[in-house]
């Protein structure tokens, strides 16, 4: 377990029921990019999390590429939940944990 899947998954399990962006999640958590990508792919290929291209016509006039977006499936959730269960009894994590799990439904 690395302190880049621990930060993802809090920013993932923080709005479990939403669309998140990459961008959106490299912010939150505070994870780079070239990290936190193969993270999400990881995530992906193990059935955590599906993928969704953005609706052309929601980007409508704003001149940019529709953006792709991840949502935690209900494996994701509960795999993700036991993440953070683990995260939890490794004191290297109870500072990015502390103020995050009041918010979770594991």
């Amino acid at each position: 377990m690395t302190y880049a899947l621990v930060q993802v998954s809090v920013a993932l399990m923080n709005d479990v029921t939403g669309r998140h962006w990459g961008y959106e999640l490299s912010k939150q958590s505070g994870v780079r990019s070239g990290v936190m990508y193969p993270i999400l792919q990881r995530m992906l290929d193990e059935g955590w999390l599906t993928d969704g291209w953005e609706d052309q016509e929601q980007v409508g006039r704003a001149k940019r590429p529709p953006r792709r977006y991840y949502k935690v499936t209900d494996a994701g959730r509960a795999a993700l939940g036991a993440v953070l269960v683990q995260a939890r009894r490794d004191a290297r994590f109870r500072p990015i944990l502390a103020p995050q799990a009041a918010g979770w439904s594991i």
